[in-house]
């Protein structure tokens, strides 16, 4: 029973230094969130921006 507890004790102010440290060291804690990517062409603003010039220009045409 006390070498259980001797384990837990030493695991326990393993952590706590690598805590420190790794507090200490500057070091990120979390990964900044990724940008947001347009998931469907509806979402994409040069998606957008490209179809809106293609109608426009379809517009110039004349009838045949």
């Amino acid at each position: 029973m006390l070498l259980v507890i001797a384990l837990v004790a030493v695991s326990m102010a393993g952590m706590i230094v690598w805590y420190t440290m790794l507090r200490q060291s500057g070091a990120p804690t979390a990964q900044a969130p990724a940008p947001r990517r347009a998931v469907a062409p509806d979402d994409d603003p040069e998606f957008l921006r490209q179809l809106d010039q293609r109608l426009r220009h379809q517009g110039d045409d004349p009838p045949r």
